[in-house]
């Protein structure tokens, strides 16, 4: 059997003298610096700092409707073109590199309640109040030529929602019951209810092109299959949830932003209780974005202000609001996954940066080097309290600062109550149920 054992020599450490200097022992290796690691604390530090300092997220505001903006839709094959849909029934269709509108139409009598621009790009489709679907040509008319729709089909009842299919002509729309449209027919191929009186948004999912979800008002969920001819499962929350948002790059997730100030991301192969409970807004949230990386997604609330969350994280990253905005209805968050467009109740829609203090246009690459050096020693340190306590500092206007007070101090009280009723109960008659858990009713199949 063999033992290695350290053998030291003590003439290299032991000083001769007490008089003589300590011997520390070196490497002289010049790409290892003694103080490498505070070095690099002051680096993270200054880069946390500089962060802060530079934060400013809004770039511009889009006026131009005459009533509050009610829905928007990306264009697929353009990431300069925009539309949004107003209450009023008046549809625009935006330029966002050079921040003006470039086509303006009446679209619908009342509120246009969504809009949605085909796979290819060549059209668009309006649903509206007055119970019609139009489907429109994305070029401008020329000179002389009249604002016609291509296509008009009248409904029974009017439209809440509308989403197209990522590779087939055909598109979906919700009101009283969800209805399946082939483009070249004015009858729905299929329609799916389930004793529900009304739904509010309906979605396609970008990667399981035959799956699709939908929020009704009785505060459910419910997956449909395309080639099913019934729905199939649905789940029902404690409160209703307004709008949901597939993940473009997970094909089993979805994200739905709900009444009670929460967003929760659902595995639909598992709907008894939430993958994640998203927390921080205190109004309810109207609607929800993914980015087209599927990291994060973005969220807009009655409570005036954007959010932006990680996906697997209960507390968002990064909160955006102004004196101006009011209640924000809608938001999209752009396909090269920079900027965030959100559409709010007095008549704007606003452009913001993803990332709030990153530098647009071209960079040097000694300016990618720092930026990216600076990256990842933020991430090195993420956990140092001086450093977590300055990235995760914003400022919030008075009244949401006090409102999130007073909901944690509620919370803190209902969690004392319930752990003071379990002490006191016979042991085994009170569970603990899990946030998570708490939130979902029941799951029907």
């Amino acid at each position: 059997m063999k033992v290695k054992v350290l053998s030291r020599n003590p003439d290299d450490y032991v000083r001769e003298t007490k008089l003589d200097i300590q011997r520390v022992p070196r490497n002289y290796d010049p790409s290892l610096h003694p103080f490498e690691v505070p070095r690099e604390y002051t680096r993270a530090l200054n880069a946390t700092k500089l962060e802060r300092v530079f934060a400013k997220p809004f770039l511009t505001s889009l006026d131009g409707h005459r009533d509050g903006v009610n829905c928007m839709a990306k264009h697929p094959k353009s990431l300069s073109t925009m539309l949004s849909g107003s209450c009023d029934g008046e549809l625009k269709v935006w330029n966002l590199t050079k921040r003006e509108c470039v086509r303006t139409l009446q679209a619908h009598e009342g509120f246009v309640r969504g809009v949605v621009v085909r796979f290819c790009g060549t059209s668009f489709f309006t649903v509206g109040d007055d119970k019609t679907i139009k489907q429109w040509k994305m070029e401008t008319p020329s000179y002389g030529e009249e604002e016609e729709p291509l296509n008009t089909i009248l409904g029974k009842s009017v439209f809440t929602s509308i989403d197209h299919h990522q590779k087939e002509g055909v598109f979906v729309t919700c009101g009283q019951q969800v209805d399946i449209w082939d483009e070249q027919r004015s009858n729905p191929i299929r329609s799916f209810s389930w004793g529900v009186d009304s739904f509010n948004c309906v979605r396609f999912n970008p990667v399981e092109t035959e799956l699709l979800a939908s929020c009704a008002s009785d505060r459910s969920i419910v997956l449909y299959d395309m080639r099913e001819a019934t729905p199939l499962k649905k789940v029902i929350m404690n409160m209703r949830s307004n709008t949901l948002c597939w993940n473009p790059m997970e094909a089993y997730n979805f994200t739905c932003s709900n009444e009670d100030y929460n967003l929760y991301t659902f595995d639909m192969r598992y709907l008894d209780k939430p993958v994640t409970v998203h927390m921080d807004h205190v109004s309810a949230v109207l609607d929800v974005d993914y980015s087209p990386t599927g990291k994060e997604f973005v969220s807009a609330s009655f409570d005036k202000t954007i959010r932006i969350f990680p996906k697997d994280s209960g507390h968002s990253r990064e909160v955006y609001h102004t004196k101006r905005m009011q209640h924000v209805i809608s938001i999209k968050w752009s396909s090269d996954s920079k900027y965030i467009l959100s559409a709010s109740d007095e008549m704007n829609i606003r452009l913001w940066k993803a990332n709030a203090a990153e530098k647009l246009g071209l960079l040097t690459p000694r300016e990618k080097a720092a930026v990216n050096y600076s990256q990842k020693l933020k991430e090195k340190f993420q956990h140092h309290p001086q450093i977590r306590r300055i990235s995760r500092h914003r400022h919030l206007p008075k009244s949401i600062y006090s409102q999130s007070k007073e909901l944690r101090v509620m919370n803190e009280a209902r969690r004392r109550k319930e752990r003071n009723v379990r002490k006191h109960s016979k042991p085994g008659s009170m569970p603990v149920v899990t946030e998570k858990e708490k939130h979902v009713v029941t799951v029907v199949k």
